[in-house]
């Protein structure tokens, strides 16, 4: 049967919710299944395999180092035979409010699916002060979006055994805006404090706001229209919230705004509703969406002057995540038009980390004119791709996803790609730097030869896939 791993876990889950003597799981509860045939219509072709949804609630230090119930969505994919899974986390971006979370199948949970989709067994955390944990929700805290992931995979890992999850030591971490600034936090930590207990494979970030203290405070003080407004108020709230600057929040809006912001903090209104008052206040006022006009002229000069003694500043630099060298290969995937997470945060990343000494680190624009929406399908598809190099899925006896022994020549092209020594019928697919589909064909066994002298000069991702395996190889066609 199909979905063998279901029937004693429904049971559980349907009659006991208790904590687990000895392990920081308190609870597993069935969300549902996705087919492969519905996953791959709505994501596309990589998809490998349908997935079981799974809300997991486990045990966490809060901010306050207070122990609480965190929760999460882990999505298991589903094949026929017994399979070894590698482990991937998937930190998400920005949500509404503390209820729009992946374990409510809300909040980007859709690209959980997609990476469960893809094969592999994917935790997608809720942070804290969301889903069940209790508090305000500490916004781009890099050491709770961190700490919050890390015991989710210690919950998953040490109650595996239980549900009969096999895998293997491999663990990636990825995530898109909100979530490449926590992947990048949780990152730091797998590789600076934790290496003796995990494993990183491989880390790829996207669309991140890893300069909180440079990038991001400049953009809050500068003379640019900004449509996404409410992420500072989100950001001061959190930061107060955890290091208690100020007592009310007058001495940091002015005072238009503290109602609308207080309501948002209570969980009166979500942060969308909260950011069309402060869009449309502030363009009545003074003709734009500008941030520096909703702040006291009194924080306006603390965040000009950045005085890093100042317990604001200091607070915002503690947040910064790019300060380190990457041991692992990492990529760091942005959009130049990105208009709500300027890019230069990736660039700014990219600089300290290669001088720091990064081993295998690579920051790619997948696509100049995208906006923070249209920025997430390439970035996705270039991390699939980056991650599937990597990875490893053991069926039964065999590894089925191992890179296929087949020659993909010559390198540099520009007319023809030869394609030798398939042993079965494949499929091959040509994508763009930007991960868009460029070429599909199926190519018998044996040798064959495919025609590329449509494709514009440039890099691409030469995708084959048959029966049995799989293998990705980087072409420049001149």
């Amino acid at each position: 049967m199909v979905f063998s791993r279901i029937s004693l876990i429904v049971l559980l889950a349907a009659f006991v919710s208790t904590t687990l003597v000895g392990q920081t799981l308190v609870s597993i509860s069935y969300k549902g299944q996705r087919s492969q045939e519905t996953l791959s219509q709505q994501y596309g072709f990589l998809i490998q395999n349908g997935v079981e949804l799974w809300k997991v609630t486990y045990t966490t230090p809060d901010v306050f180092n207070q122990l609480d119930t965190a929760s999460g969505l882990l999505v298991l994919p589903v094949r026929e035979e017994t399979t070894i899974y590698p482990t991937l986390i998937y930190q998400h971006g920005t949500v509404d409010g503390p209820q729009d979370v992946p374990s409510n199948l809300q909040g980007g949970y859709q690209l959980a699916l997609v990476f469960g989709g893809l094969g592999y067994a994917t935790l997608a955390p809720d942070f804290l002060g969301a889903g069940t944990s209790r508090g305000f929700h500490p916004y781009v805290h890099a050491d709770s979006e961190a700490s919050a992931a890390v015991d989710m995979l210690r919950a998953v890992r040490g109650y595996a055994s239980q549900i009969d999850l096999l895998l293997n030591d491999q663990l990636f971490v990825t995530g898109y805006s909100q979530g490449g600034h926590a992947s990048m936090a949780l990152h730091r930590a797998l590789e600076l404090d934790l290496a003796s207990e995990f494993s990183l494979t491989a880390a790829s970030h996207m669309s991140g706001p890893y300069s909180i203290s440079g990038v991001m405070r400049e953009l809050m003080v500068s003379e640019e229209p900004y449509n996404f407004l409410a992420y500072l108020p989100n950001t001061y709230l959190s930061y107060n919230y955890v290091y208690d600057f100020y007592d009310d929040l007058e001495q940091f809006f002015k005072p238009t705004y503290t109602n609308a912001i207080r309501n948002f903090y209570e969980g009166n209104i979500g942060l969308s509703n909260l950011n069309n008052f402060l869009i449309s206040n502030l363009t009545n006022e003074y003709g734009a969406p500008i941030a520096r006009y909703m702040l006291q002229d009194s924080i306006v000069t603390i965040l000009e002057d950045a005085d890093p003694s100042h317990p604001v500043i200091a607070a915002l630099a503690a947040n910064d995540t790019y300060e380190w060298a990457p041991q692992q290969p990492t990529r760091i995937f942005y959009c130049t038009a990105d208009d709500q997470v300027k890019y230069r945060n990736s660039i700014v990343a990219d600089s300290v980390m290669q001088a720091l000494g990064a081993v295998d680190l690579i920051t790619f624009d997948v696509n100049p004119d995208a906006d923070h929406g249209g920025c997430v399908e390439p970035a996705v598809i270039q991390t699939a791709l980056f991650f599937n190099s990597f990875a490893d899925w053991t069926v039964g006896t065999r590894d089925q996803w191992d890179d296929l022994e087949v020659k993909v020549f010559p390198n540099p092209t520009s007319q023809k790609l030869q394609i030798h020594e398939l042993s079965e019928v494949a499929a091959v697919r040509v994508l763009n730097q930007q991960g868009q589909l460029m070429l599909t064909k199926e190519l018998p066994m044996g040798d064959n030869e495919l025609m590329i002298n449509s494709l514009s000069p440039g890099i691409y991702w030469v995708h084959l896939q048959t029966k049995t395996g799989q293998a990705i190889r980087k072409v420049v066609v001149e």
